[in-house]
């Protein structure tokens, strides 16, 4: 018979329906029931230790049996029992699976690891590479819209995180010799190889976007962009120099002590003028004077741009300093001789003509200004020469002139000219303003008299 409906048939129910049989001595439990009882004997309960629940010194199966508990109580006992398993079971597998999302104990920033690789094998989930920073320009030298930067000076650019200096460089316009190299991680300067160009205007641009100029985390400027600066002007005493150097001047310059570095060309050096030639009238010497832009060293500049077909101004302006540094290292020198012309006012009027300090042509017979047009004193450089010449004008005595074809013209000041003229004589003032001379004199001394040469006129007003 099943112990449970021998209970039933045994206790009946108990009064409060829900009690069990206690007191009665017909109670005598089967056989399966009271081999149970024994086994749990041997076994003990769980959770006290011994047998005994929390410890103490009963058995919880004695005092049913003392009570006459039925078997049915018992049961529903283990199923308590195994519900807490089961409750238990599951707390484990979420705690494992809980460990296994997260990566494990131990995990770290390595992230969740999975696979057949296992924990921390190759074949785990890493967490995305953060993305790459832009670049950006976080200073300049020379700052940008500088109006005098030194053309001996540095450029430099330094950038909001270390770059990569590789094939990919700054430009700059115009073009100047050197290379760029990177003094620290952020900046990069460009060392000079040659000088940059006084007065020029220098645009430095910086590649950016995908193909420009990357930093080391792979970051990149948005775009390219430029900065601006300004060389400062050119020094006259190195001017100067320069053009003594190429002997564009009457005079010589030695440079003294150690030779400066290619990027210090255009800065004033250190060494000696001297005259080239001894004998020099002082109407040419008296006008010389060291580190300044006088009328001989505005002529020589004339000379020079006459010569390498630049704009004839007699300012020293980018393209003049950068044809005359380059001339400086090659040694390209001037290969016409150094020419002056005296015009004397005193009567009788005569012109000398000086060719690399000696008077190869003396006391040629000249016309000057008639009173009222009076032949200006003073020096001025040749800024017109051509074989023949268009005049007008009109005369002190109100007479208007148009001479179609006047040969050999030299102009040095304004409208007047060195120049041959038909007269019946020559020697006193009877021109409008020129020099006049034969027109044999005048063939004769035109090809020594090109732009560039100076002119001296002296004398007595007409």
């Amino acid at each position: 018979m099943d112990p449970i409906r021998a209970e039933r048939t045994l206790c009946g129910p108990a009064s409060s329906g829900n009690g069990p049989c206690t007191g009665r001595p017909d109670f005598a439990p089967t056989a399966p029931y009271a081999e149970g009882l024994a086994r749990l004997r041997r076994l003990g309960t769980p959770g006290g230790g011994k047998g005994t629940p929390g410890g103490g010194n009963g058995s919880v199966m004695q005092v049913l049996e003392a009570h006459g508990k039925a078997p049915r109580h018992g049961r529903a006992w283990l199923l308590g029992l195994g519900a807490v398993v089961v409750v238990i079971v599951a707390a484990a597998v979420a705690y494992g699976l809980g460990r296994s999302s997260s990566g494990g104990h131990g995990a770290g920033s390595g992230g969740s690891r999975s696979g057949a690789g296992g924990a921390g094998g190759a074949g785990g989930t890493t967490l995305p590479k953060a993305a790459a920073a832009h670049l950006s320009i976080r200073a300049t030298s020379p700052t940008s819209g500088t109006q005098i930067a030194p053309s001996n000076g540095d450029i430099s650019i330094t950038f909001s995180a270390p770059v990569s200096l590789g094939s990919v460089t700054p430009t700059l316009a115009p073009a100047v010799s050197g290379a760029w190299v990177q003094p620290s991680p952020t900046t990069i300067r460009y060392d000079l190889a040659a000088p940059l160009i006084p007065s020029s205007n220098e645009v430095v641009s910086v590649p950016g976007g995908p193909t420009g100029i990357k930093g080391k985390d792979g970051g990149t400027l948005p775009e390219g962009t430029s900065f601006t600066f300004t060389v400062a002007d050119g020094d006259p005493l190195r001017l100067q120099e320069l053009l003594a150097e190429l002997d564009y001047l009457p005079l010589s310059f030695t440079p003294s002590g150690a030779a400066p570095p290619p990027r210090s060309a255009a800065t004033p050096q250190l060494g000696n003028f001297a005259w080239r030639w001894p004998n020099l009238p002082a109407t040419l010497t008296s006008l010389w004077t060291q580190g300044e832009e006088d009328v001989i060293t505005k002529a020589a500049v004339e000379t020079f741009e006459n010569q390498n077909g630049l704009t004839v101004d007699g300012l020293a302006g980018p393209a003049v300093w950068s044809k005359l540094l380059a001339d400086v290292a090659a040694q390209k020198v001037d290969p016409a001789p150094y020419t002056y012309v005296l015009v004397s006012k005193v009567l009788p009027e005569n012109l000398t003509l000086y060719n690399d300090g000696t008077a190869q042509y003396t006391n040629i017979p000249v016309n000057t200004g008639a009173p009222g047009a009076d032949t200006t004193d003073g020096t001025y450089p040749v800024f017109e020469h051509v074989t023949a010449s268009v005049m007008k004008g009109t005369n002190p005595d109100g007479t208007t002139y148009d001479d179609p074809d006047v040969p050999w013209a030299s102009f040095f000041n304004g409208g007047d000219a060195l120049h041959g003229f038909v007269r019946a004589q020559y020697g006193f003032p009877q021109s409008n303003g020129c020099v006049e001379m034969t027109v044999a004199d005048a063939g004769m001394l035109w090809p020594l008299t090109p732009i560039g040469t100076l002119v001296t006129v002296v004398g007595p007003a007409s």
